[in-house]
């Protein structure tokens, strides 16, 4: 029976990620691969390439202006923060070296196309949420958006139930791959390391519950006080562990500079000859490249997928446009920096690595057979004394992180199917799940992570493509402003759109934008 169910957990997985029914190709690549990369390069191009253009004065509004006084909860910099606290975590670690090994070098390609035109995806949800956003109390601090509520608000009560299948499938990812495998990844790292300094027995489930309580205990002392709490911790970890990380990865690509180029070879080389590096990972072939890439791409960023813009709707600002800039500079540092650091680091880093019970080794740690993290970690490890360690700590922040900017997503889309009063009930319940998680087996959770994040990302990207003229109209009106005033402006696109039914009837110039499906 448990067999029955995970294998058709993974025959699902498998048609929407891959296009594939068991042994059938019914699609080239997958419909929810087709549905990001065709959204991201719609936007993309409607934008006229916004997003690639202003990036460098993206970068530079992230701590231009003062938002005191502004509506919202935290500054735009920890709401950049917060969303990637859930984005930074095992998919830059673990995902990266699974798209190599699942789908071969050139899988990082795609995962850069991802992110580029993910960028455009990014920028759009995230401009939508801080456009669409409620105050679910009284006062200005209290905020409530995210796709839920631009579906709500933006596309009008006969694309409700849109709304609530992203609320539940929101809710579904957090409890499951933004919490138990979060906690159960981090507590196996940490028992792991404790276990080989003889601290603790590694085997021991009274050790994971130990270290699994003291997880719980953290992530409670954060998320009692809500997003404010988390922004804050968030705006002063995530920097310093990102930094941290890309440091270490360069100094080790520098360490290994004369296998960078070969490394580029591989991941270019694989685009137009697929099989040619068939010599130790599975899925030689184009579609397994883009399927895997793809895929993993958007577990890491979460561009298009819906959960970043919840944690940019509470920032304090009037401006959509700049908070949705702000938005995907974190997709672009997420995959073009951090993801690429790893990627390389795994594809430079050579060494005896051990690839059969023979003993025979083979130079890259990616050709060895191992699995996810174990392929990063033992590239470190080839690269300098103790980096298996490194990457053990690294990752125990990236998980933490992730439990709690996940936590927000959870909470939010509770709210939202619930009402505000679930929202304290949840927070107890999250943190339990994170105790839970900390020593159960997830090996089935990690097999509908695939599923739970399509069940974010379709309706948000549908509900992006309906959106798209609104986005199209305020980005412009946007840039307007910047080019007639040279500088960066603080733009209040409610003074500029107005959604109200009055508007529609007496035929005002913007409600043509806000016409709603039906």
């Amino acid at each position: 029976m448990y067999e029955t169910i995970v294998g058709g957990i993974e025959t699902f997985s498998d048609f929407l990620w891959g296009g594939n029914w068991g042994d059938q190709t019914i699609l080239p690549v997958g419909p929810i691969t087709i549905l990001l990369l065709g959204t991201g390069l719609y936007l993309m191009v409607g934008l006229r390439f916004m997003p690639i253009r202003q990036l460098p004065r993206a970068f530079r509004s992230l701590f231009s202006g003062k938002h005191d006084k502004e509506d919202g909860a935290i500054s735009p910099f920890q709401a950049l923060a917060t969303a990637l606290s859930g984005q930074v975590g095992t998919g830059n670690l673990a995902g990266v070296a699974t798209a190599i090994t699942l789908g071969g070098p050139a899988a990082i390609f795609w995962m850069w196309v991802t992110a580029m035109v993910g960028m455009a995806s990014a920028y759009s949800e995230s401009m939508l949420a801080v456009r669409y956003r409620e105050h679910p109390k009284d006062g200005k601090s209290s905020v409530a958006g995210g796709p839920m509520y631009y579906i709500k608000n933006g596309l009008g009560k006969w694309w409700m139930w849109l709304a609530v299948l992203f609320a539940a499938g929101t809710l579904f990812s957090a409890l499951a791959t933004g919490n138990m495998i979060q906690s159960n990844s981090l507590t196996n790292g940490i028992v792991g390391a404790l276990g080989n300094a003889d601290i603790l027995d590694p085997d021991s489930i009274t050790s994971k519950r130990i270290v699994g309580a003291v997880i719980a205990g953290l992530t409670f002392i954060v998320i009692l006080g809500g997003i404010k709490s988390i922004g804050t911790v968030a705006g002063r970890v995530v920097p310093l562990m990102a930094i941290t990380y890309v440091i270490v990865a360069l100094v080790t690509l520098v360490m290994n500079a004369n296998e960078i180029p070969a490394a580029f070879g591989l991941i270019f080389g694989g685009l137009f000859e697929p099989a040619a590096a068939a010599g130790g990972f599975l899925g030689a072939s184009l579609s397994a490249g883009i399927r895997f890439g793809v895929e993993r791409g958007l577990f890491s960023n979460e561009a298009g997928q819906g959960s970043a813009p919840i944690a940019h709707a509470a920032a304090r600002t009037k401006d959509p446009v700049q908070q949705g800039k702000i938005a995907m500079v974190g997709t672009f540092l997420d995959t073009m920096v951090i993801c690429t650091m790893t990627a390389l680091v795994i594809l430079t880093v050579t060494g005896d690595f051990v690839y059969n019970e023979a003993g025979e080794t083979i130079g890259y740690a990616w050709l060895a057979g191992l699995e996810g993290i174990q392929v990063t970690q033992a590239s470190y490890q080839a690269a300098f004394p103790f980096g298996d360690w490194y990457i053990a700590i690294i990752l125990a922040f990236f998980a933490f992180t992730t439990i709690l900017g996940w936590s927000y997503y959870g909470e939010r889309a509770i709210a939202f199917l619930g009402g505000e009063g679930l929202v304290v009930p949840f927070r107890l319940v999250w943190v339990a799940m994170v105790f839970v998680g900390s020593f159960q087996e997830v090996d089935v959770i990690w097999r509908l992570g695939g599923i739970a994040n399509a069940a974010m990302a379709a309706p948000n990207l549908i509900a992006l493509i309906f959106l798209s003229s609104m986005v199209f109209k305020i980005t412009k009106e946007h840039d307007a402003k910047i080019v007639a005033g040279g500088l960066d402006v603080d733009y209040d696109a409610s003074a500029h759109v107005d959604d109200s039914p009055e508007a529609d009837a007496e035929g005002d110039d913007d409600a043509d934008i806000d016409k709603k499906p039906e």
